[in-house]
């Protein structure tokens, strides 16, 4: 999270936009079914979407763009923004007020109660249809709503439409998303034409000069110092507290007095630059005159926006930047805002997974692990493939009564015949080849022994491990059940229709050993 050189700067009113998520398969129920009393979020949603005649699964996508559903505790963003809606209070940004006027209710209530929050947003997004001059037709075209979703954002042009862009695919892919307390949040996926008008032009371009890779956006030159006082020797990681979008716009904003070199959205990694290499980003006090900083899109107390892609895009832009000023591959000199000297902050947090990166950002991306079946990531084998994992297939299959002979890390005929057999005793299709369906049942196997969090152990290990696999994104193999682990195992729960509750019982291991 940026911080101005060498002071701290009051206004921390940054324009929260589009959040950029992974969007999963959706498996919804109707967008106007009544919830049941268990289902606070659905009800709140259903009651908001009737009161304002807003279209209740634009009114999930808003709320799952700006905040992925989590009001995090009535704390706010780095923009003042509050709630599942993210109602937002800065001076130049007064949704949360206006809220306040359109509902009656209290502002209080409005930043930590999640019906009023969402009560809130769909009153705000209604005044803005309203302006527009949407009628009761078009209101119930749920395309129409495009230009009022651009200015839910708070920005304009190209940003603004970057934010629409990013509701209508989450409304065109569905999304389906485990909240607090248990409660699952869908939307169906449905064919979507937005009527964008003049923001159908409002595209961003131009690329980086200095990483190919990027778009070029420029940062406000209030919030930057032309050239260096210092050669460049670090990479400083930043979490922003709020959006892609919004942090791109804020740097823009002259009053901001802060900036980053580079964004990395979450969703699809996309990066772009706003500070020339050769320029003095304000990101980091005292250490700004030496350091790169990179913001990635996301909150530091919520790992999901921590996604693989962002991790493997943030890594080669690290990594080229490193090869290309000479910096040292080590934690050193790729550090954490929260590492870096005279800094009050804490991002990019407990969740940021260092070991992970840093193997990305070196080029190694599941070599020898310490206990021979622990890796980041678990590559497809199949025969000719040597190495590490293929170690670990043949000694799981061994563990399982499928022996191939010398365990010697190639993937010869003795192993392919194990693979098949283990694959038809277990109902999988027989291949021959360990993919992530394989590598699951396989990494799974054993006990089913109830698993929740705070438990630790072996065990847990082993979810850990098949979790990785069966997700295809890194989970921390640590054998300690932490939110991380609970998030994962929701994730996995909810995409395979298994009740999203977080632990682990029979019916989970079940799903896990039949390679779900």
């Amino acid at each position: 999270m940026p911080r101005r050189a060498a002071a701290h700067t009051g206004a921390r009113a940054s324009v929260l936009a589009a959040l950029t998520a992974t969007v999963l398969a959706a498996t919804g129920t109707p967008a106007l079914a009544a919830p049941p009393a268990d289902r606070p979020m659905n009800r709140a949603f259903a009651r908001a979407a009737a009161e304002f005649d807003v279209p209740r699964d634009l009114l999930a996508a808003v709320g799952y763009g700006e905040t992925r559903l989590d009001g995090h505790s009535g704390q706010p963003s780095q923009a003042n923004g509050y709630g599942v809606m993210h109602l937002v209070s800065n001076p130049t940004n007064r949704t949360l007020e206006q809220a306040a006027a359109l509902t009656g209710e209290p502002l209080a209530d409005l930043r930590t109660d999640t019906a009023a929050n969402i009560l809130g947003g769909a009153a705000v997004l209604r005044g803005y249809a309203d302006r527009l001059g949407l009628d009761d037709r078009e209101r119930d075209d749920i395309n129409a709503w495009y230009p009022a979703v651009a200015r839910y954002s708070g920005s304009t042009g190209h940003l603004a439409a970057l934010y629409a862009d990013t509701v209508y695919t989450f409304l065109a892919h569905g999304l389906d998303a485990v909240v607090t307390g248990g409660e699952r949040i869908s939307v169906t996926g449905r064919p979507v034409s937005p009527q964008k008008g003049p923001l159908a032009t409002a595209a961003v371009r131009t690329g980086s000069a200095d990483y190919p890779s990027a778009l070029w956006v420029p940062a406000h030159a209030n919030n930057f110092a032309a050239g260096r006082s210092a050669e460049i020797d670090k990479v400083i990681v930043h979490v922003t507290q709020g959006s892609y979008a919004g942090s791109i716009s804020w740097f823009q904003n002259p009053s901001a007095e802060v900036s980053a070199h580079y964004v990395v959205r979450s969703s699809d990694g996309e990066i772009t630059q706003m500070v020339r290499d050769s320029d003095t980003a304000y990101h980091a006090r005292s250490e700004n005159a030496s350091a790169l900083g990179i913001e990635h899109e996301g909150f530091i107390d919520d790992p999901s926006w921590f996604t693989d892609t962002m991790y493997r895009s943030s890594a080669a832009l690290t990594s080229y930047l490193c090869d290309r000023y000479g910096i040292p591959k080590d934690r050193a000199h790729i550090i954490g805002h929260s590492e870096a000297p005279g800094n009050d902050h804490t991002d990019p947090g407990p969740y940021w997974d260092w070991t992970r990166y840093m193997q990305l950002v070196g080029g190694d991306t599941g070599g020898d692990s310490s206990d021979g079946l622990s890796f980041t990531a678990y590559a497809t084998q199949r025969s000719g493939s040597t190495g590490a994992q293929v170690r670990a297939v043949q000694r799981l299959l061994g563990e399982q009564g499928h022996p191939v002979g010398t365990v010697d890390g190639s993937f010869g005929a003795a192993t392919q015949g194990a693979v098949t057999a283990y694959q038809s005793a277990h109902g999988l299709d027989a291949d021959g080849v360990v993919g992530a369906r394989t590598w699951t049942a396989l990494l799974s196997a054993g006990p089913t022994a109830a698993l929740e969090p705070g438990a630790s152990g072996d065990g847990v290990k082993r979810l850990q491990r098949s979790l990785t696999a069966a997700l295809g994104s890194v989970v921390g193999i640590d054998g300690s059940f932490g939110p991380e682990t609970t998030t994962a195992v929701r994730s996995y729960q909810t995409s395979r229709g298994l009740p999203a509750d977080g632990i682990v019982g029979p019916a989970t291991w079940a799903a896990l050993q039949a390679g779900r």
